[in-house]
């Protein structure tokens, strides 16, 4: 009898791997895209016709229309999510800078969101390195009334073990301990100037915020440790309500249609230049996603939804507005896994929040693995913040994507600047990305049993804890325990 039962459980065993075995349908997937993928054709055309894809916009407008009707044309069933906002853009700037606040003269520097409508000060400069916590503590009270100057990331030669912030948090560190102003040094050579949001709420800061070159901080940072500088900063920008769209495309599930599987990724970007890697190869990639399922005619178990978010720069609007109307519907216990797509590019693997889902996430690399020898098959696990997945995760909803893989044509060093062109962009790069994307998507889809459920509280507090995530949360306002 033991040995019947035991019989019993291996062909249980074995049905139930064959069962999440989707080498047939993984390939499928694979040929088709590597034959037929058109989301470098559409990025170029896009880049060229549209430019920008600043959120609340006529550029991001055009954006929203455009994956619309791409995405029509494929033949899926496709609608818009509206939300409205209150949203930032920049107009004027004019900073000057020098040892003498009668005699300043005039530095290369772009305005950071969420600064002020109208800002015009004039102060004393204090270097406050790194921006941390610590850099303000060993200086107490130095930046009360002036303006801060911070370093992007980690100066060099810091202490081993020095941690960093998003700009923003180190935005909110400066204005709680007084700063009127704050000036962030970019840590790429030869003057490239970084945007982006200095606000960790999305609205508006107190304070103004502006991005200098790398060449032009340092020898700032230099002149401080002899004599005084001093800055004047004047700008305008603009901020009010705007309109904008999600872009949501929808396979219903055959077997669990109020199962969802959410493969989402940011279709703004910022006003510099075409966005073209920040996240045009992300978005482009969901759109080819979309397009080799429908064209396969695949009928996923569970629902898929492929999202364009809007306003992910502005501070996940987008991505917030979804989860929040999902809440609002008694949906949210529908979506069960959520893939974002940010600037991801010739993914070597999957990674997850979860890391229960690496046995599952590892054997379809080695299915992949099957008919595509070189792909390395990476597992990651972990956490971080400031993209789309993090108003999700932080409700407790399983999320991931690619693991591993890097930037073609040293595209981070172009991030929020104007460099980010089209020409960064890696066709092959590109392609690897729709496939082992969708690839995950399928496989997400189509398991009989995802692994893993939505954390309960104290679980996702642990988490988070975990994954040293508690105090940019707390700085932000988002730590609500």
């Amino acid at each position: 009898m033991k040995a019947l039962f035991t019989t019993f459980l291996i062909a249980l065993g074995t049905a139930t791997m064959a069962q999440d075995d989707f080498t047939k349908d993984f390939k499928r997937i694979n040929d088709n895209v590597l034959e037929k993928s058109a989301a470098y054709k559409n990025l170029k055309h896009a880049s060229e016709t549209i430019g920008h894809r600043l959120t609340g916009s006529e550029n991001g407008a055009k954006a929203e229309q455009y994956t619309y009707d791409l995405m029509k044309s494929y033949g899926l069933k496709v609608e818009f999510q509206p939300f409205q906002v209150e949203s930032w853009s920049r107009k004027t700037i004019d900073v000057k800078i020098g040892s003498d606040l009668n005699s300043l003269a005039s530095m290369k520097a772009v305005t950071l969101a969420h600064s002020p409508v109208e800002s015009n000060i004039n102060g004393e400069i204090v270097d406050m390195g790194n921006g941390l916590e610590s850099d303000y503590m060993n200086k107490p009270n130095a930046v009360k009334g002036k303006i801060a100057l911070i370093y992007l990331g980690v100066l060099p030669g810091s202490p081993q073990g020095t941690g960093s912030l998003h700009r923003s948090e180190k935005t909110e560190i400066a204005i709680k301990n007084g700063a009127i102003g704050v000036i962030i040094i970019n840590t790429v050579k030869d003057g490239v100037l970084l945007t982006g949001t200095a606000s960790v709420t999305g609205k508006v800061i107190s304070i103004p915020a502006v991005c200098i070159g790398l060449e032009d901080g340092m020898s700032l940072k230099e002149k401080l440790k002899s004599s005084a500088q001093y800055a004047s900063i004047q700008m305008t920008n603009f901020s009010g309500e705007i309109k904008a769209r999600n872009v949501i495309a929808t396979i219903k599930g055959t077997k669990y249609p109020n199962e969802k599987i959410v493969i989402g990724g940011h279709l703004d970007s910022w006003d510099l230049a075409t966005g073209a890697i920040d996240n045009g190869i992300g978005s482009f990639a969901i759109v080819d996603m979309a397009r080799a399922f429908k064209e396969l005619g695949i009928k996923p178990l569970r629902t898929i939804e492929f999202v364009m978010f809007m306003g992910e720069e502005q501070g996940l609007l987008g991505s917030k507005a979804y989860v929040a109307e999902a809440t609002k519907k008694n949906k949210l216990d529908q979506i069960k896994f959520m893939l974002n797509f940010d600037m991801t590019n010739d993914p070597k693997g999957f990674s997850t929040t979860r890391k229960e889902m690496e046995s599952s996430f590892k054997s379809w690399g080695s299915q992949v693995q099957s008919f595509e020898p070189t792909f390395p098959n990476q597992f990651n696990s972990g956490a971080g913040l400031h993209s789309d997945h993090q108003p999700f995760m932080l409700l407790g909803i399983p999320t991931g994507g690619g693991a591993g893989g890097s930037l073609p044509n040293n595209a981070r060093l172009y991030y929020h600047s104007d460099g980010d062109a089209f020409n960064l962009v890696d066709e092959k790069g590109l392609k690897n990305t729709v496939r082992y994307g969708a690839i995950l998507a399928y496989g997400l889809s189509n398991i009989d049993k995802i692994p893993v459920s939505r954390m309960e509280d104290a679980q996702l507090k642990q988490f988070l804890i975990d994954n040293k995530l508690e105090v940019p949360l707390t700085i932000s306002g988002d730590w609500r325990w």
